[in-house]
């Protein structure tokens, strides 16, 4: 079974991917927010993220 942390890891990278594929400006940000908001979530699950995992 995936760990809490590894999923939200996946996730923020698969929302990262999808911003970066993004045709419009919303999809755009919509995807950055909820890679941000993975980001965090694997943060405070206790996963080590870099500064670019979390949009800086």
């Amino acid at each position: 079974m995936e760990s809490n942390q590894r999923f939200y890891l996946r996730r923020a990278a698969e929302e990262r991917t999808a911003a970066h594929r993004a045709v419009t400006p919303q999809a755009r940000e919509w995807h950055s927010k909820l890679a941000q908001d993975f980001a965090r979530r694997a943060i405070e699950s206790g996963a080590a993220v870099s500064p670019v995992a979390l949009g800086a």
